[in-house]
């Protein structure tokens, strides 16, 4: 499994603790020690790769699975795509751009999806779930689009 723009490992740790074998990727190295730490702690199989998602390669077709959460680069969401495995699956989730309005996240136009645009970047995949909607995150308002698509390519 990779785990894209990891930080801290709020979804590596508990995906290694249930048997996945996860390579957790960010650009801040400080986050990422702690991480690769906390992983040999626990001893959880955790592979902290410090790489920089606006250029680095990625392996295609090397995931079954592939998670990117509160981060958003649509320039290289077909490179994200490509490393799913046929019959894997892509979890995704970002800020809309009625997070504004909440005061608090992402401003930049580059961070935030329109409606529906999610649906249409994981394309070709097919949609295992999806949704649009307003929910607490942290105590605070948070308007989110997630995704589950499944790589049905042969």
């Amino acid at each position: 499994m990779l785990d894209l723009a990891c930080g801290s490992g709020r979804h590596a740790l508990p995906a290694a603790e249930r048997g996945a074998e996860v390579v957790a990727v960010d650009a801040d190295g400080e986050v990422l020690a702690l991480l690769e730490r906390e992983a040999e702690r626990r001893r959880l199989a955790v592979k902290c790769l410090h790489m920089d998602l606006r250029t680095s390669k990625i392996e295609p077709a090397a995931f079954d699975a592939v998670l990117m959460f509160n981060y958003l680069d649509r320039t290289r969401f077909p490179d994200f795509l490509a490393a799913v495995r046929p019959g894997g699956y892509l979890l995704a989730e970002a800020f809309l751009v009625s997070q504004r309005e909440h005061g608090w996240g992402p401003d930049s136009d580059d961070h935030l999806l329109q409606p529906g645009e999610l649906l249409h970047l994981v394309e070709p995949f097919e949609i295992f779930l999806e949704r649009e909607v307003i929910e607490v995150l942290d105590g605070r308002p948070a308007a989110i689009a997630s995704v589950v698509a499944i790589n049905t390519a042969k």
